[in-house]
C-alpha cells in the first residue's frame, strides 16, 4: 500500500527573492516527503505574470526557491516525480540528472489535476511529443532542430573540453554540449517501440514529374513500427527530410510527416508517408516554390533524432 501524505503549501514561484518563510516551507516539505513512499512536486512558472505577452525572461530555470525545494526533497532519497507547469521550455538539466520521472504538463486548464493523475497512475499511457527543443542551458537559445548547416559542423564527443585544434575549431560550445536536453518531437511512454529500416517505393524520380504532379505523391516511404513492451501504447511516428544540394541552403532536417498509431503489446503495423511537391519543395532566390535535382536524406523515427534512414534522388 502506498502511503499518501498531502503537502500543498505554495512556494511563491513568481518571487525572485526568498520569502521569509520559504526556509520553513522547504523544511516542512522535506519532513512530509520522508513520511511518504513517493514525492510529487509540481513546479514551474505562474501563468498570470510569466506567460503570454510581455513575459520575456533572461533565466529559464525554476523561479524563486523552487530549485532549492526540489534538491532538498530529492536529497531525502525518496522517489520523486516532477510535474513541470510552464508555457515555455525551461532549463531542467539538474532535474533531468537527478529526478527519475518528469512530466511536462505545460499550462493546463481546470481539468489538469485529473489529467495529470490519470497519467501518473497509469490510467492513460502518455503519447505526447515535444513541440520544441529543451535547452541544456539558457545560453543555447535560440535552439531549433531545423537549423541551417554551419561551415564547421561539430562532430565527435562534445561532452569534454577540446583537447586539440581539431576538436576546438568547430561550431561548438566549450562548456556545454550542442545538443538539446530534450529534442523536438521527443517523448516517453510506458512502453517501447521499435522501427524497421524505412523503404521507398521509388528511389529515383525525374524533377519534371514532381513539378507536374503538384496534387499528389510521386513516391511513398514505408516503415514497420512494433510495440516491444508489455502494455498498449500510442506512438507518434515522424518523418524528416534534408535537401542536400539545393540552390538555397536548407535545414539539416525538417519534419514533413507524422502519424499516430495505436499498438497492443507485440503488435506491428506498417505505415506509409507520401512524398510529392508539397513535401519536397522550397523557396528559391526568386521566392518561388520549386523542386530541383538533388538527393533527399529521409529519416523515420520517434523524434527529430531519428536514425533509420533512406534516400530519394531527384533526377534532371
Amino acid at each position: 500500500m502506498v502511503k499518501r501524505v498531502a503537502f500543498d503549501r505554495p512556494i511563491a514561484p513568481d518571487a525572485h527573492l526568498p520569502a521569509p518563510d520559504d526556509a520553513k516551507t522547504i523544511a516542512d516539505a522535506v519532513e512530509t516527503a520522508k513520511q511518504a513512499d513517493v514525492a510529487i512536486l509540481a513546479l514551474g512558472e505562474p501563468t498570470n505574470w510569466m506567460e503570454g505577452e510581455a513575459s520575456s525572461r533572461v533565466h529559464l530555470g525554476f523561479t524563486g526557491v523552487q530549485e532549492k525545494l526540489l534538491e532538498a526533497v530529492v536529497a531525502t532519497g525518496k522517489p520523486v516525480i516532477l510535474v513541470v507547469l510552464a508555457g515555455r521550455p525551461l532549463e531542467l538539466k539538474w532535474a533531468a540528472g537527478h529526478v527519475p520521472a518528469i512530466l511536462e504538463a505545460w499550462s493546463p486548464g481546470v481539468e489538469a489535476g485529473h489529467a495529470v493523475a490519470n497519467v501518473l497512475f497509469g490510467d492513460v499511457n502518455p503519447s505526447g511529443k515535444l513541440p520544441s527543443s529543451f535547452p541544456r542551458a539558457v545560453g543555447q537559445e535560440p535552439l531549433y532542430y531545423a537549423q541551417l548547416p554551419t561551415g564547421r559542423p561539430a562532430h565527435g564527443d562534445l561532452s569534454h573540453l577540446p583537447a586539440s585544434a581539431e576538436e576546438k575549431f568547430v561550431s561548438r560550445y566549450l562548456d556545454e554540449e550542442n545538443s538539446a536536453l530534450f529534442p523536438f518531437g521527443w517523448g516517453l511512454s510506458y512502453t517501447r517501440f521499435s522501427y524497421s529500416e524505412p523503404t521507398i517505393s521509388r528511389a529515383e524520380v525525374p524533377v519534371g514529374e514532381i513539378l507536374a504532379s503538384r496534387n499528389g505523391p510521386v513516391t511513398k516511404v514505408g516503415v514497420d513500427v512494433r510495440n516491444t513492451g508489455s502494455v498498449a501504447g500510442t506512438e507518434v511516428v515522424q518523418l524528416y527530410i534534408r535537401n542536400t544540394a539545393a540552390s538555397v541552403e536548407q535545414p539539416v532536417r525538417e519534419l514533413k510527416g507524422f502519424a499516430r498509431v495505436q499498438l497492443a503489446p507485440g503488435e506491428m503495423k506498417h505505415l506509409e508517408f507520401p512524398l510529392g511537391f508539397d513535401e519536397l519543395n522550397f523557396y528559391n532566390v526568386e521566392m518561388k516554390r520549386t523542386v530541383e535535382p538533388t538527393t533527399y536524406k529521409i529519416w523515420v523515427g520517434g523524434s527529430s533524432l531519428a536514425t533509420k534512414e533512406t534516400e530519394l534522388k531527384v533526377l534532371e
